[in-house]
């Protein structure tokens, strides 16, 4: 038996050993650094599930384990599932807090006997099999807390965002830029400076343009850049990156400006 009221949050109103009840979630002491036991069981069984449907394996995230771990002590000592408690952060805060560097993030909950009932349950339901089938995400973290002979379990996931210093963040927008036929040589120290204001061309440039943007994704331009390459006679420019926003900071995207010569 299982209860998919709520996707939300499901209310415990038995303990028989065929009960199973979930929740998903859209959107750190332990180190957690390989899955075990029962974590690793709910693991395989995840992949096998994302395998089948033609979806490459999730990757086993520490931070994210460390998470997940956290909750669901939490949920083995309450009296119904919630992906928050009072108290407690919501899920981006304690992901980032454990470590995780992420663009999208989402999470699934449940109690019930065993690794197999859950992983079932989760995959007949709409809002759980979304998360698990995601083809976003490249990472997990899962952790289960035992009560009563019942498994409380977490699995987080969520789209990783690779950490990189501002060094190899502007060295990937110039081989993107060289890849336009720009040529990306010029000191980066004004484009640095242009990266750390709001607005206008710092003072002592002669560049002819600038564009500022925020990205999870190095692997390509945003349109903006490209539509402004193809716009101007540009043939030089310089790229400097820094300090992402603070409001931001439970993702971590990467900000760039560009000055154009």
């Amino acid at each position: 038996m299982s209860d998919q009221r709520d996707p939300e949050m499901t209310q415990s109103n038995g303990r028989t050993p065929r009960i199973l009840l979930l929740a998903a979630l859209l959107i750190a002491p332990a180190t957690h650094a390989q899955p075990q036991g029962t974590a690793r069981r709910i693991l395989d069984l995840t992949n096998q599930d994302r395998q089948e449907h033609g979806l490459p394996a999730l990757r086993w995230d520490a931070p994210l384990a460390a998470a997940a771990q956290a909750h669901a002590d939490r949920m083995a000592r309450e009296p119904a599932l919630s992906h928050q408690y009072s108290g407690e952060p919501e899920l981006m805060e304690r992901a980032a807090a454990a470590g995780a560097h992420f663009q999208a993030i989402a999470e699934n909950i449940a109690m019930g006997p065993s690794p197999q009932s859950i992983e079932q349950g989760w995959m007949h339901s709409s809002a759980h099999r979304t998360n698990i089938l995601d083809p976003r995400m490249n990472a997990i973290g899962i952790a289960v807390a035992e009560r009563g002979g019942y498994l409380y379990a977490v699995e987080d996931f969520d789209q990783s965002s690779e950490v990189l210093t501002r060094e190899q963040v502007e060295q990937r927008v110039r081989e993107l830029l060289r890849a336009q036929n720009v040529d990306p040589s010029a000191p980066a120290g004004p484009a640095e400076q242009a990266c750390s204001i709001d607005r206008g061309i710092p003072q002592g440039s002669n560049a002819r343009s600038i564009i500022r943007f925020e990205t999870p994704d190095l692997t390509q331009l945003p349109a903006q850049v490209a539509q402004q390459i193809r716009g101007g006679d540009f043939r030089k420019a310089a790229v400097g990156a820094c300090a992402q926003q603070p409001a931001q900071a439970n993702f971590t995207t990467y900000r760039v400006a560009i000055l154009f010569y």
